[in-house]
C-alpha cells in the first residue's frame, strides 16, 4: 500500500482493534487517500434507512467525500471521476450476514466500476458476526427478476460469508472483468464457528439501527418487516428486537409461536411507542426478542413464524408494504427481500413455517455448495 494513491470506501466501523479509523491508519503505512465513498447511511451512518445522502461538499473536508445511496439506482455506483487518479480502492466496511443488508452490494459495484476504470481493488475481509459454518446458512436465494440492492445476486438470506468472501463469489459469477485485480487482506485468527463476540473486537455500530451484537443476530429474520405495515423497532432504541403494530396483541403472538420456531431465542410482550417512522408516536403491541443461545439461533424461521401468526391474528389490518422500496417502484417489498413472491403468497395462503423452510431448502442448498469455492477460512 506504500506510495499508492487510495480511494477509500468506508463507514464509522472501519477500524481496528485500537478503535483507530482506516482513514488514520491508511496513512501510516505510505497510502495516499486522494477520496473517500461513503455507502448507505453515509460515511458517518449518521442517515436513517433509504434516507439520500449528498456528497460532501464542505471546505474542512481533507479530500473529497462522495455518496453511494443518493436519490436514484444510478447513485449505488461511482463515477470513475470519484477515484480522482487512484491507483488503488479500499473497501472496509463491517458486513452484518444478512443478504439484504447493503453494504455487500455497495462494494460489488463500486468494485466493478474501480476494475473498469483500470484500478486495483483491496478488500480489507472482516468477521462475519453470525458465523460462517454450513449449518449457520438460512433462507432461499434471489429469483430471477427479483434482484434489487436488498438482493443483487442470488444469495441465502443468512448466507455465513464474510465480506470478501461474498465479494469475490459475486464478481466471479457476474463475470466481472480483471477481477484478477482484486485483492483480499483476511482477517486474522477469524474461524467460520466464531461469532463476533468470540473475536474480542469492539463492536462500533455499522448503520444506526445496528447499536447491538444482538440486533446483528436477529436482523436476518426481522428485516423482512420492511415488507409489511409491522413496526420493526425503528424510532426505539431497540430496532429490530421490539416489534408489532397497534392491532397487535403481544402475549396472543407469543402464544402462537411454538418452541421449533424460535430455536435460541424468547419472546416477551410488551408495549412501546416507535419516535419516527411506521406509527410514530402510536402505542404498538408486539413483543422483544430475546436471544438465549446464539449457536441456536435461526432468526430468518422466526421472522417466518411471526409473520404467520401477525397474519392469522392481526386480520385485515396486517398488510403488506406498497410503497417505492429501495429504488423499486413495481415489486412488493416483500417480493424483493424474500427474492420472489413465494414467501407473500405463502403467507397469505396459511402456510405454516415449517412449510416456508422447506419450500427454500434446495435453494439454499445449492447455495451452500456454490459458496465452497470461494471459502477462505477453516471451520
Amino acid at each position: 500500500m506504500a506510495g499508492q494513491r487510495v480511494t477509500l470506501l468506508c463507514h464509522p466501523a472501519s477500524v481496528n482493534r485500537r478503535l483507530e479509523h482506516a482513514t488514520r491508519v491508511l496513512p501510516r503505512v505510505g497510502a495516499e487517500i486522494v477520496s473517500l465513498l461513503g455507502p448507505e447511511h453515509g460515511i458517518d451512518a449518521a442517515a436513517q434507512d433509504m434516507a439520500a445522502v449528498d456528497h460532501h461538499a464542505a471546505s474542512s473536508d481533507p479530500v473529497p467525500v462522495y455518496s453511494l445511496y443518493g436519490a436514484d439506482k444510478e447513485s449505488l455506483r461511482p463515477e470513475p471521476a470519484m477515484f480522482h487518479g487512484a491507483d488503488t480502492l479500499v473497501c472496509d466496511l463491517q458486513d452484518i450476514g444478512a443478504r439484504y443488508y447493503t453494504y455487500v452490494w455497495t462494494v460489488v459495484l463500486a468494485a466493478e466500476a474501480a476494475l473498469e476504470a483500470g484500478l486495483s481493488v483491496v478488500v480489507l475481509d472482516r468477521p462475519n458476526p453470525l458465523g460462517g459454518r454450513d449449518v449457520d446458512v438460512e433462507g432461499g436465494t434471489v429469483q430471477p427478476g427479483f434482484e434489487s440492492f436488498v438482493g443483487l445476486h442470488p444469495v441465502s438470506t443468512r448466507h455465513g460469508m464474510t465480506l470478501a468472501e461474498l465479494t469475490q463469489m459475486t464478481l466471479a459469477e457476474r463475470g466481472a472483468k480483471h477481477r484478477e485485480r482484486c485483492h483480499i487482506v483476511p482477517c486474522t485468527g477469524w474461524r467460520r464457528a466464531m461469532d463476533f463476540a468470540q473475536t474480542g473486537l469492539p463492536w462500533v455500530m455499522p448503520s444506526p439501527n445496528m447499536p447491538t451484537l444482538d440486533t446483528a443476530w436477529i436482523y436476518p429474520g426481522q428485516c423482512l418487516l420492511e415488507g409489511t405495515n409491522l413496526s420493526e423497532g425503528r424510532g426505539t432504541t431497540r430496532p429490530f428486537e421490539l416489534f408489532g403494530a397497534p392491532w397487535l396483541d403481544g402475549s396472543r403472538l407469543e402464544a402462537a409461536i411454538g418452541a421449533s420456531d424460535r430455536p435460541g431465542l424468547s419472546l416477551r410482550p410488551t408495549s412501546f411507542q416507535p419516535m419516527f417512522q411506521k406509527h410514530a408516536g402510536e402505542r404498538c403491541g408486539g413483543a422483544q426478542i430475546h436471544i438465549r443461545d446464539r449457536a441456536a439461533v435461526r432468526s430468518v424461521r422466526t421472522t417466518y413464524a411471526l409473520l404467520c401468526a401477525a397474519w392469522r391474528l392481526g386480520g385485515n389490518n396486517a398488510q403488506w408494504r406498497t410503497e417505492a422500496y429501495e429504488f423499486v417502484s413495481d415489486i412488493p417489498a416483500i417480493d424483493l427481500l424474500a427474492g420472489g413472491p413465494w414467501l407473500r403468497e405463502g403467507i397469505e395462503s396459511g402456510a405454516s413455517a415449517l412449510e416456508l423452510v422447506s419450500s427454500q431448502a434446495h435453494a439454499r442448498d445449492n447455495f451452500v455448495a456454490r459458496r465452497r469455492a470461494f471459502l477462505i477460512y477453516d471451520g
